[in-house]
């Protein structure tokens, strides 16, 4: 990777570039990899299965071509600027139409810039996909501290209100007065810091994860809607919080193996939610993908990881918010209000589909909430039509606040 030099307060250009022979070695460690035997139940009850792991490792050796994620990153305006010490890569598109809404828009775990991609097209240029000019936003995609092209922080303290932080000082310093704020999963966390901390220019936020329901505090359950989303809550942290645990407490255990083989970097990145991981191993095994969850997009974002060698660093985030958690919860600390007008959208297939009564307990001021009919956690990869059509419509009262 390389990019222009400059003074730190700068914003520079940045071009992806990464060696062969780094691709070269990658391939050769794949090929390497020691197989376990297979897992001795039919579902991922055990974790990745043998079959699906080893369906990726060939595609990734022999018909993935990295030069085209490359290309397609290239293609996009890429800067850095070192903010709080730490060099912040993001992607910066503007729309093509006048009065465009400025956005900012923020990616998670175990996903990068790389899962919003399909989703700048129809933000930026809505009347080319099916919108109209009005509904045009002005795009910047961060990677987050430590994921990525952007710098892995070498101090402690870089939790999701730092961040937030971080990024109301990336608008400020690319001019944008007033602004809208968008995430999903640590993106979400983000968003939510940022609405809390209500930075000067920032008009509302959406999210399409509740994070204000992971806190673990009490939840209504008087309806059906209610009652089926406590349970999948409590099958998410009884069956599908492995990774989570690990990275919140111990993530410097798991990030020698994130840093040292590409399998194991691959098969942490998709025991993920059920849903995803079903969706992205068909596309491997049976060649059925979901939507925009293809081979290439799944391996685009594991490759990211591997060449920047920021497994580790994007593991110790979880550790970093864990901290600052349970220091705000020792100190009796309340997170302030989100005063701001708040969006919410729930896809069906998320970790949890979370009812609006849940929404308007976490935030007093809800102006937009939907039930998708399509999509899961990584919505703006799988289905970045719809995805876009509902950051759309969450913001349209806003624009000419």
């Amino acid at each position: 990777m390389s990019t222009t030099v400059e003074t730190a307060i700068d914003i520079r250009p940045f071009h992806v570039e990464v060696p062969e022979e780094e691709l070269a070695e990658m391939r050769r460690r794949i090929a390497a990899a020691h197989w376990p035997s297979k897992e001795l139940v039919e579902d991922r009850s055990q974790g990745v299965q043998l079959a699906t792991l080893q369906s990726l490792a060939r595609y990734w050796t022999t018909d993935y071509d990295w030069r085209k994620a490359e290309a397609k990153l290239n293609a996009l305006p890429q800067f850095t600027t070192e903010i709080d010490g730490v060099d912040i890569h993001f992607i910066h598109v503007k729309s093509p139409h006048a009065d465009a809404l400025p956005l900012i828009m923020t990616h998670g775990w175990p996903g990068s810039v790389i899962e919003l991609l399909e989703a700048v097209g129809p933000l930026t240029d809505p009347a080319a996909h099916g919108g109209t000019a009005e509904d045009a936003f002005d795009l910047v995609l961060p990677s987050l501290p430590g994921y990525g092209f952007s710098g892995e922080p070498t101090e402690l303290g870089w939790n999701v209100g730092r961040i937030a932080r971080a990024w109301a000082e990336l608008m400020r310093r690319l001019g944008y007065t007033r602004y809208v704020a968008q995430g999903g999963d640590v993106g979400a966390a983000v968003t939510d810091a940022m609405g809390r901390q209500a930075p000067e220019g920032l008009l509302g936020i959406h999210m399409n994860l509740l994070v204000t329901t992971l806190a673990g505090g009490p939840l209504p359950g008087n309806s059906e809607e209610e009652r089926a989303g406590l349970d999948q809550i409590k099958t998410f942290r009884t069956s599908g919080y492995g990774y989570f645990l690990e990275q919140a407490t111990r993530p410097q255990t798991i990030g020698y193996a994130l840093l040292d083989s590409p399998v194991a970097l691959a098969a942490w990145m998709l025991d993920h939610d059920t849903d995803a991981y079903y969706k992205i191993s068909g596309a491997f095994v049976d060649g059925r993908p979901s939507g925009k969850l293809t081979r290439d997009h799944i391996l685009d974002n594991i490759t990211l990881y591997w060449l920047t060698g920021t497994g580790t660093s994007a593991a110790r985030s979880y550790w970093e918010n864990g901290q600052a958690a349970a220091a705000a919860a020792a100190a009796g600390q309340a997170p302030p209000q989100v005063s701001l007008p708040v969006g919410f959208t729930t896809f069906p297939d998320e970790i949890f589909r979370a009812p609006r009564s849940w929404v308007e307990q976490g935030y007093p001021n809800v102006a937009y909430y939907n039930k998708a009919d399509k999509g899961g956690h990584f919505a703006a990869w799988e289905e970045p039509e719809r995805f876009s059509a509902e950051v759309r419509a969450a913001f349209r009262s806003l624009r000419h606040e």
